[in-house]
């Protein structure tokens, strides 16, 4: 079976048109929180740091809460799968709308806070540190997706996007055990550590083998659920 491209643009775009404004008031949040983290005062870098992970996580839930668990509640995916849609291409089409309804503002913050720790008194090595977080909400992103996407319980899934995000917490301790990580977040250069890029590395591999695990597990599945 081959996959109907036109049609997975169309449901895309549908994706994308609905959640737009939404996906902009993130990007706002985000810049705000990036102000705080630019004026370089403890209190207001501590402020903005928890902000901005607040409004990365919340990104990435809205994107699947809204695109999955709600539309399946609302009884809108039966109605589309009620359409000459193929389950492939309705596959394809959540994949990817929801891909691109998170990763739009998921870019954009992440450049915006490079672009911050580089432009203000901020120690350099702070870009490592914040790639290395952006790295785990991606790959919380990826799973929480899957387990979205695989399960009709709202509940499983909804416990799966909450516990991914909220693993943030000890990653972060555990980032903060690693000397040769820790140790270069003062620093005033950007080193990569064999232990930050396997860690990277790590984390996007696992994403993607988890999405490709999905859509390989969908694929084969005469209906989307």
């Amino acid at each position: 079976m081959k996959i109907n491209f036109p049609v997975v643009r169309l449901l895309v775009i549908k994706d994308w048109q609905l959640f737009q404004k939404q996906l902009a008031l993130y990007v706002l949040a985000g810049f705000v929180a990036l102000c705080f983290i630019g004026l370089g005062k403890p209190w207001a870098f501590y402020v903005g740091s928890l902000m901005l992970i607040i409004v990365l996580v919340a990104s990435a839930c809205f994107s699947i809460s809204t695109s999955l668990l709600v539309e399946r509640k609302d009884k809108t995916l039966a109605f589309a799968m009620s359409l000459p849609v193929s389950p492939l291409d309705f596959t394809a089409a959540k994949l990817a709308g929801n891909l691109l309804t998170f990763a739009v503002p998921f870019v954009i913050i992440l450049g915006g806070t490079v672009g911050v720790v580089l432009a203000t008194p901020l120690p350099d090595g702070l870009v490592v540190y914040s790639l290395l977080v952006f790295a785990w909400i991606a790959f919380a992103f990826a799973v929480s997706l899957a387990v979205a996407m695989s399960v009709e319980s709202e509940g499983w899934a909804t416990f799966a996007m909450i516990g991914s995000m909220v693993l943030i917490n000890p990653y972060l301790m555990a980032l903060g055990q690693v000397p040769a990580i820790q140790t270069r977040i003062a620093q005033d250069a950007i080193v990569w550590t064999p232990e930050a890029v396997g860690l990277l590395a790590v984390l996007g591999g696992l994403g993607l083998l988890v999405l490709a695990a999905t859509a390989w597990h969908h694929a084969r599945k005469p209906a989307f659920y």
